[in-house]
């Protein structure tokens, strides 16, 4: 069975990712902690080749018609509720195992590395909500209901969709309640604006606030 391109162009830096995190933790303990930090950056900035790649194939990012300041506003609030609940969420029933190491932007005087945590803040807040929504919400989301999904209005999504979606973006994360709460927040949003630009500044506001409240805090293990 083949893949459209429209189909590929959407799938495509998100398997890349998934795959370089795969193999990554397969590796394990057997990399030392230089090489499993370049190993991070390198599935964001593999994935971020792709997008740049497919760029013109993404029509949804050239919406013609601006949203509404209230559609950014509740993105924006929306984004800070779903980083509220990440840091809240991180623990018990809420997580699956123990959290790992994360990402550690340290150099070898203990003093941090500005090019790792610039690189870091790159992927995990201008690539990762790019990636992300273009997989789960523009393509799964609307591919569920209907096989030539971008013909599909995603303000006509069916619950199914959305709630199957949710559930499987959940299953993505370890804080997998904390990752339902965000995949129902930007499959709202993009269900209510029909607009893809609005989750992506949401998720990407989510991303940026965990990140600064990271280096703020140096709970790397949320890295």
């Amino acid at each position: 069975m083949s893949i459209s391109r429209p189909a590929l162009a959407r799938i495509a830096p998100f398997a890349a990712f998934m795959v370089l995190l795969a193999v990554q933790g397969a590796l394990g303990d057997s990399l030392d902690e230089s090489t499993q930090r370049w190993l991070t950056l390198g599935r964001g900035l593999a994935a971020a080749a792709l997008l740049a790649f497919f760029w013109r194939d993404y029509r949804e990012l050239g919406a013609p018609a601006p949203a509404a300041a209230k559609e950014w506003l509740l993105a924006v609030a929306l984004g800070l509720a779903v980083f509220g609940a990440w840091i809240t969420f991180d623990h018990g029933w809420a997580a699956i195992g123990a959290p790992g190491r994360g990402f550690v932007p340290l150099g070898a005087d203990g003093g941090r590395d500005a090019t790792l945590v610039l690189l870091r803040l790159f992927t995990l807040a201008a690539v990762v909500p790019v990636m992300e929504e273009l997989f789960w919400r523009s393509f799964l989301m609307r591919w569920i209901d209907a096989r030539d999904f971008l013909a599909a209005d995603p303000r006509g999504t069916s619950l199914r969709a959305f709630a199957l979606s949710c559930a499987l973006f959940a299953s993505e994360h370890s804080l997998w309640f904390a990752g339902l709460v965000a995949g129902a927040a930007y499959a709202w949003l993009y269900r209510r604006s029909g607009d893809l630009r609005i989750p992506i500044v949401s998720h990407a506001v989510t991303n940026g606030t965990l990140a600064i409240w990271i280096l703020s805090t140096g709970n790397w293990s949320y890295w």
